[in-house]
């Protein structure tokens, strides 16, 4: 099967919090791209409803925390699919540089980056 991707992933394994109205659950994240999140599905998890869920989580060995409004994509068992809705600047350039960072192909990201803001300039 051909490969859809259009994002890098980087594998990123860290603690995080998704939150959406009341409800709380405590996840990892497993994969990170610029697009998206891929996290473990916790023990308590029931899917809420459409709505945009809030996905949280700190940068190893540093006090930077990363916050992502996001859209579950799909879920399964194991997995949370989320796409990333809104980010704030702060979060984004943070998000960028890990995958700046993990990628190590300066053409490739620069390919993402563009291919993100024309996905943003379609919506």
């Amino acid at each position: 099967m051909p490969e859809r991707r259009m994002f890098s992933r980087v594998v990123y394994l860290t603690a995080a919090t998704i939150r959406q109205h009341d409800q709380s659950w405590s996840s990892s994240v497993l994969d990170l791209s610029l697009k998206g999140a891929l996290l473990a599905t916790p023990s308590d998890w029931a899917e809420g409803n459409n709505a945009d869920y809030f996905v949280t989580f700190q940068l190893h060995d540093s006090d930077i925390e990363i916050k992502m409004e996001v859209l579950l994509v799909s879920d399964s068992d194991d997995f949370l699919r989320f796409q990333i809705d809104h980010i704030d600047i702060d979060s984004a350039s943070h998000l960028k540089r890990l995958v700046e960072l993990n990628v190590g192909n300066d053409d490739l990201l620069h390919r993402e980056l563009g291919q993100l803001t024309d996905l943003k300039d379609t919506v």
